[in-house]
Parts: C-alpha cells; sequence; structure tokens
C-alpha cells in the first residue's frame, strides 16, 4: 500500500512515522516500531569490527567505537572518530536516516512515496546542503528537511489546533528548542522570527538530577562498598531515575530502586521534591521562549497557542510554569516524544498531495472571535533562504565534494538497547 515516512532525529532517540493512502486521502500516521516493539531507537551508532555502522546503544565493549551526539555536531567541521576512523558528523546522520527508510521499507514491501526529515530549528542552508549532499550518496534523494517546530505544529493541527501564530516549546534528551510557528495560505506551516535554544537542558539532566540525589541519600553506604559493586550498582541508576521520572508525571510518588551489595535499596521520591530539583532549569526554558517572543515584536497573549514537543513536557511543573507565563492555551499530546515524528509525516502527505490555498487566518482569531483583531505577525523581511540563521555558518562558495567512503545502508543492522528521552 502507498505510503510516506516521517522521521524525527533527536539527539538521543529517533522516530518514525508513516501515513498509508487510501484512496483520494491519507490515514492518520502510525508510529513504526523500530527495536523491539518501541517507538524510537536511540541516535548512537556503533561502528563494528567488519566496519559496518551499528544502530543502536552497543552491549560493552569499546566505547571508542561507538558516536553519540552527532547529530548537533553537524555542520562541524572536525570529525567523529570511531575506532580510530573519521567519519563526518552528516555522514553518521545520514546513515541512521538511511537506516530508518531501509527498515520502514522492508518492514512495507516497498519504498516511501515521500520523506520528511524532522530537524532542528536552528538548520539552516549550509547544514542542509551538507546532509542533502551524503543522502544522495546513500540513493535518498527524496527527502525533505523541514524545521522540528513545522512538523510539531502539523501534528498538534491534524488534532484540532487551529490558531495562526503559536510558540513551540520542544524539550528534548539533551537540548531545549524554542520557536516561533505560523499558518500559511496553504495551510501549512512556517517559522519565523529567530529560534533560540538551550545545550545544557533536557530530560537527561532531570534524570541526572535524580541521580544526584539517590547518590546522596546512600553516600554511607556506597562508601562502604568495593569499588567495583559500587559501579556495578551505579550503572543501571540513570535508566532507573528515568523510569522514575516517568511515574512522576502521572503519580506524587515512586521509588527509586537499586540492589547494593548488602541487597535491595529504595529510595522514595516525591515529585514536589523531584520538582524542586528541576524547577530552576524548567525556568530557564520558559524564559528563553518568552524572550523568543519579544524578539518578534509580539507579546504572549498575541499567540493562540503554545504547542509542547518532547518527552519530558508532560512533567506538571512544565505545564505549570508555561500556564503562569503565557496567557494562552498549552496544547501538549498523549505522546509529546512522537509529536515531531507525527507531524513529519502528515508534512509528507503534503509533499505527494499538496493542499489547495486558503485565506490565512488572522493570529488571534480562534481565540479572539467577535473581538478586535489583534496585530498581525510581523512578516520576515526577504525568504528564509536568504536570512542568516543564529549560530550558522555564513553561505560558502562552490566547491568540489570528494564521495565519502560511507557504508552501504544494506550492511546498517540494528543492536537492542534502551534509549532515554
Amino acid at each position: 500500500m502507498p505510503y510516506v515516512l516521517g522521521i524525527d532525529i533527536g539527539s538521543t532517540n529517533t522516530a518514525a512515522s508513516v501515513a498509508r493512502r487510501r484512496g483520494a486521502t491519507w490515514a492518520r500516521p502510525e508510529v513504526v516500531a523500530l527495536a523491539d516493539g518501541s517507538p524510537t531507537v536511540p541516535s548512537v551508532l556503533h561502528l563494528a569490527a567488519d566496519g559496518a555502522l551499528v544502530v543502536g546503544e552497543p552491549g560493552g565493549g569499546d566505547g571508542s567505537r561507538t558516536a553519540r551526539g552527532f547529530v548537533r555536531r553537524l555542520g562541524d567541521d572536525v570529525p567523529l572518530l570511531l575506532g580510530g576512523e573519521a567519519f563526518p558528523p552528516q555522514a553518521l546522520t545520514a546513515a541512521l536516516i538511511a537506516w530508518v527508510v531501509e527498515e520502514v521499507r522492508h518492514r512495507e514491501g516497498e519504498p516511501a512515496e515521500a520523506v520528511v526529515l524532522s530537524h532542528p530549528a536552528g538548520w539552516g542552508r549550509h547544514r542542509h546542503d551538507l546532509l542533502h549532499g551524503v543522502l544522495w550518496q546513500f540513493g535518498l534523494g527524496n527527502v525533505t528537511l523541514l524545521p522540528r517546530p513545522v512538523t510539531v505544529a502539523e501534528s498538534h493541527a491534524a488534532r484540532g489546533f487551529p490558531g495562526s501564530a503559536a510558540a513551540v516549546y520542544a524539550l528534548g534528551g539533551n537540548t531545549f528548542e524554542a520557536a516561533l510557528v505560523r499558518r500559511t495560505p496553504r495551510g501549512t506551516y512556517e517559522t519565523f522570527g529567530f529560534p533560540q535554544g538551550l545545550d545544557w537542558i533536557g530530560g537527561a539532566d532531570f534524570d541526572e538530577a535524580l541521580a544526584e540525589h539517590v547518590r546522596t541519600v546512600l553516600a554511607g553506604e556506597l562508601a562502604a562498598a568495593e569499588p567495583r559493586d559500587v559501579h556495578d550498582t551505579l550503572r543501571g541508576l540513570l535508566p532507573e531515575c528515568d523510569r522514575a521520572k516517568r511515574e512522576l508525571t502521572v503519580g506524587t510518588e515512586t521509588d527509586v530502586l537499586l540492589t547494593l551489595p548488602t541487597g535491595p535499596v529504595r529510595v522514595p521520591v516525591s515529585r514536589v521534591r523531584f520538582e524542586d530539583m528541576i524547577r530552576p532549569a524548567v525556568q530557564a526554558t520558559v524564559e528563553l521562549l518568552t524572550r523568543t517572543v519579544h524578539s518578534a515584536g509580539l507579546l504572549p497573549a498575541q499567540l493562540d497557542c503554545v504547542l509542547l514537543a518532547g518527552g519530558s513536557t508532560r512533567i506538571p511543573l512544565v505545564l505549570e510554569l508555561l500556564a503562569a507565563a503565557f496567557p494562552v492555551p498549552v496544547e501538549v499530546e498523549p505522546d509529546p516524544q512522537l509529536t515531531a515524528a507525527t507531524g513529519a509525516a502528515l508534512a509528507a502527505c503534503q509533499v505527494v498531495s499538496p493542499r489547495p490555498r486558503r485565506p490565512e487566518p488572522e493570529p488571534g482569531a480562534a481565540r479572539d472571535a467577535g473581538r478586535a483583531a489583534e496585530p498581525a505577525v510581523p512578516a520576515p523581511r526577504g525568504p528564509d533562504h536568504d536570512r542568516p540563521t543564529p549560530g550558522e555558518p555564513p553561505p560558502r562558495p562552490p566547491v568540489r565534494i570528494t564521495p565519502l567512503d560511507l557504508p552501504r545502508a544494506s550492511r546498517l543492522t540494528l543492536t537492542r538497547g534502551r534509549g532515554r528521552e
């Protein structure tokens, strides 16, 4: 059955979603189980002994052959070294994309009609060109790149968000992004203003804050144990803290469970205590989103909504602080970790079957029907590709590119591993 594919490659996890054609329309996107029934796979590559790049967390072995965080480094001229071999960040990113495309093609029995990749908001032409060039070497010439805020808005719009202008709050595993989107006359979305981000805040940092609390509580027991036993105990601490964090999104209390040499222990933690640990970091993300709105010449009240994405946005404190700062609805989907991938699949449907042009609603129209119209959202000064992106290198002159010696997509295999949000 004809289908399109949406992919979201995050700094810690990758997700994918497919939408299948049903006659003249498209069915609601379905998330693809990429590893052991999980909707995500770690954004990790390991260089195997035979030279193949293996997707997922390695079971052990030489850590110098494992690459993490390469998506954030795309555009960096310094390659990553795996087993003494140099790999440009764009080559590793393309290898992961190629594996997802091949995995889905194998399950569906045919290639996707279109592929849309959801990427960080701050990417510009330079990074686009780098990634497109390597994807072409993998035989992937049909990949459309869209900023993550756009795919997030597409997913929320499919669930009923009717507004024109919104702020997007994307809290990933290791990063935070703040951006603005608006609806175009064709009913799609585009970014405006200048996206901003924090590379030192994410769900993994919340796990580490809880882990530090546990290490403090168990300091006496850990000091009395053998160093090797302590290492074995703490190896599973972060995954356990990730589980506890998830439980505290719906419950008010939980336990962090560990096994010490003297036996199993439980460290109780309440939601109030956990949120006190992470409150300064969450407050920093809300303040950055507010500054992003102000930098576009808008007030928070002039938006139609705040749209959330990223697994850690389920934490009640996030909704609490956003609601206090923004006098507009704050929307989060049932599984916000998959929002961007779902929106990418919806955008892929539009690549194949573009929507007809229609009048653009005024900002605030859905929220302020019957009231005087709010000031219009400022239009960009020029096309996005003519405007510099913060942190993006200036356009470079044409260069002759030597083809990279990359592993074939068919050699990419999956290792089973557990990723964090």
